[in-house]
């Protein structure tokens, strides 16, 4: 799996489960937040971490793409994205992206 919801934190307004390309995100029965179904066949494209703004779901990056680890999330504020790094000793960096200029060479 490369995503984790964290529960406590989503507010189960089912934004990620509409941009899953997968389907693999569920509304949980008794409620209202979301679930990862079939953890093992989550692409890892980030679609969900993108549209959260509640900070619910945290990106994996594993060891094999020099990860060893690390969590990410995602905070937009206005027309800055926000990456958020999290070690595994704790330690978090912010990597802050524009997106008016993100796709510009």
């Amino acid at each position: 799996m490369s995503i984790l919801i964290h529960p406590d934190k989503c507010v189960g307004c089912g934004k990620c489960r509409v941009v899953c390309p997968g389907s693999l995100l569920w509304k949980e029965k008794d409620s209202n937040k979301t679930i990862m179904k079939y953890p093992d066949e989550c692409w890892g494209c980030t679609s969900c971490l993108k549209e959260c703004k509640f900070n619910a779901i945290s990106y994996f990056l594993g060891a094999d793409i020099g990860g060893n680890g690390t969590m990410m999330q995602v905070e937009q504020k206005g027309h800055e994205l926000h990456w958020h790094i999290t070690e595994p000793n704790g330690e978090t960096k912010v990597i802050t992206i524009d997106t008016r200029k993100a796709n510009s060479y």
